[in-house]
């Protein structure tokens, strides 16, 4: 049986593109050869992916979100409307520097804000949270929470989104009661 997904008649998708069943495309959106997209995604309006991209499973791109090459999405990742990437550390647009492009990693479960810029090069632990409008040149910590310009860390976030504090390198999570231990600065749930 064919995967089954739907993609607005406005959005233009290239060749060689896989996309997962249950997935979403919406209005005006650009997929760009040897990209794949994983199953129950949705992606929002005006979003432009590739070439060469992988985004994971239920991943939520809100609107207006390009996804360049060198950038890849693990499964469950929310990229907040209008929020960037980027691939190339000092771009001039008289120089080309393809070869120069840096990977970004966001992985399992993260979530990025709403305009919020992703300098090429780092690595979104699991779980974090990188707040709205946050300008992050650096990698963020699983569970990490992260806000600012520049981005700096301030604090730890459950699995379900929610901060968490800290006593005796303990926490549990007051809303879905998942618990965490930091050790060095480091922090793992226990569940």
């Amino acid at each position: 049986m064919k995967d089954k997904f739907f993609v607005h008649e406005s959005t233009y998708i290239e060749g060689k593109v896989k996309i997962g069943a249950g997935t979403r495309i919406w209005h005006f959106s650009h997929v760009l050869k040897n990209t794949k997209i994983g199953k129950n995604c949705v992606l929002g309006q005006n979003v432009s992916v590739g070439p060469d991209v992988v985004i994971g499973n239920n991943c939520k791109i809100q609107n207006n979100v390009s996804i360049y090459k060198g950038v890849t999405l693990e499964d469950g990742v929310f990229c907040g409307p209008s929020m960037v990437f980027t691939n190339v550390i000092n771009p001039r647009s008289f120089i080309d520097r393809k070869y120069e492009f840096k990977k970004t990693l966001v992985k399992k479960g993260a979530t990025i804000g709403a305009n919020a810029t992703i300098i090429c090069g780092v690595t979104v632990g699991m779980y974090a949270l990188v707040g709205a409008g946050a300008v992050l040149t650096k990698d963020v910590s699983d569970y990490g929470l992260i806000y600012g310009n520049p981005a700096r860390p301030q604090g730890w976030v459950c699995a379900c989104g929610r901060k968490l504090e800290f006593k005796n390198r303990k926490a549990q999570c007051k809303i879905c009661y998942k618990r965490y231990l930091n050790k060095d600065n480091t922090v793992t749930c226990l569940d």
